[in-house]
């Protein structure tokens, strides 16, 4: 990967042992494989939050 895939700028390749993975320094972006599956509970409505929030 040479190119960003958000902003097309040039990436830089960050190393650690084994590991490696790609950045770029204009924007942000790291190729970092992630799970986002919640765990838990369900998740708590804005209507719940607010009235905890204002009970507290």
């Amino acid at each position: 990967m040479e190119q960003c895939p958000r902003c097309q700028g040039a990436v830089e390749e960050l190393s650690l042992g084994d590991v490696s993975t790609v950045t770029c320094p204009h924007c942000g972006f790291a190729d970092v494989p992630v799970e986002h599956q919640p765990e838990g509970e369900d998740p708590e409505s804005w209507r719940d939050a607010f009235n905890r929030f204002y009970e507290e």
